[in-house]
């Protein structure tokens, strides 16, 4: 498997499979892959799009492309973790609205 062919199967408008869109995550997140590669395949992404397979195996792919935090060990057995991930966009509002919300339905939430 290699970069340049992903970026072509996606020009091309056909679907990748989630190993790889595994493979192109973790060869960006650690280097092997090239920003010139990852914005020649997010422009085949933008114009040939992605499905709801795809979107979701991306999604895998970037959270657990880093470090994961295990809350299993610091909250009651069977209580429901949940997380709201923000990118630190200028002007985010919505863990102003999520905070109060997810601290209602009594699920764990950081200060």
């Amino acid at each position: 498997m290699n970069a340049v062919d992903i970026i072509v199967k996606k020009r091309d408008g056909l679907g990748l499979s989630a190993e790889e869109i595994e493979f192109f995550i973790q060869g960006y997140t650690s280097g092997s892959i090239p920003d010139y590669q990852a914005a020649a395949w997010m422009m085949a992404v933008y114009f040939r799009g992605m499905s709801d397979a795809e979107t979701t195996a991306l999604t895998q792919a970037m959270a657990t492309s880093g470090e994961e935090l295990d809350l299993h060990d610091s909250v009651p057995p069977g209580t429901l973790i949940v997380d709201k991930h923000s990118s630190g966009g200028v002007g985010d509002k919505t863990t102003l609205a999520v905070g109060p919300i997810v601290a209602a339905c009594d699920c764990p939430l950081a200060r």
